[in-house]
């Protein structure tokens, strides 16, 4: 009997990653805004939009790359293929 070669995932990673960055990296900046506005109740420095910015930036890489592995597991599912 011949397994059948698995198919190729219908996005790769990369792509999949790609396209929620710009979600990733938004979401990332306003928690992070978030949190500087909470950390003024133990007296810290408040933290401005436009630093609040740049940290979101950087964050948001490895967290559209971990979004994009869930997301890529979800679609192996639903197609049927188990990663």
């Amino acid at each position: 009997m011949n397994q059948p070669t698995p198919e190729p995932p219908s996005w790769p990673l990369w792509k999949i990653a790609a396209v929620l960055y710009p979600f990733a990296a938004g979401a990332a900046a306003v928690n992070v805004f978030f949190l500087g506005l909470i950390a003024q109740a133990i007296s810290l420095p408040a933290l401005s939009p436009c630093r609040s910015i740049p940290t979101g930036l950087v964050l948001g890489l490895p967290l559209a790359w971990l979004a994009a592995r869930w997301v890529a597991r979800l679609i192996a599912r639903a197609e049927g293929r188990e990663r």
